[in-house]
């Protein structure tokens, strides 16, 4: 390889810059690259949530629904939420409607910017409720665990579910968590800590 860069004021023109140096340098770059890619600035999430803010309204505005929308980024990730009366229907059966209208956002999201985004969205309070329903949901099963040492099997659920409740086993003593399964039927064991 050859350098074509100018010698610095205390560099000879014999001097050649290491190959070392060259390939630390590539490698802090990607590296720089590569968190970047990970941790998306905050104002990014922030358009991302109005870009799926927007798409939601329209949704809305087809279905003759009423609705406050809010984006805001929280916990690292871009979040819409709809408030207002008889929004029961997008929240759906166990949440499936809203777990469909999510990915369509997130699909209006990857559309406009090209990147993948971890959009939460919600519905008339709807995952904050669960979240409390499945702390509670998950306390039990960790105390039949810890009562009996037999593990205990949940019922299936989805992908947020799921994450509420092991975030609720993982903060607890003597006790793990593992998902086993394929969707639409994925679920979560607790059993005994090793």
């Amino acid at each position: 390889m050859t350098d074509t860069s100018i010698p610095s004021a205390d560099q000879s023109l014999d001097e050649e810059t290491a190959p070392a140096a060259i390939a630390d340098d590539i490698e802090e770059t990607e590296a720089e690259s590569t968190r970047e890619k990970k941790a998306p600035a905050e104002s990014e999430l922030f358009r991302q949530s109005e870009i799926a803010a927007d798409y939601i309204e329209g949704l809305l505005d087809i279905l003759d629904y009423d609705g406050d929308i809010d984006e805001l980024v929280s916990g690292g990730r871009p979040v819409v939420e709809v408030v207002g009366a008889s929004l029961q229907n997008l929240v759906g059966q166990r949440g499936a409607t809203l777990e469909a209208l999510q990915e369509l956002a997130r699909l209006a999201v990857f559309r406009q910017t090209g990147t993948p985004s971890r959009l939460l969205l919600d519905v008339g309070g709807y995952r904050a409720n669960r979240r409390k329903e499945l702390a509670a949901v998950a306390k039990n099963a960790v105390e039949k665990v810890k009562e009996y040492g037999e593990p205990v099997r949940l019922e299936p659920m989805s992908a947020f579910e799921r994450k509420c409740v092991h975030d609720v086993v993982n903060a607890m003593s003597g006790v793990e968590s593992e998902s086993e399964g394929v969707e639409p039927n994925r679920r979560i064991i607790v059993r005994p800590a090793d």
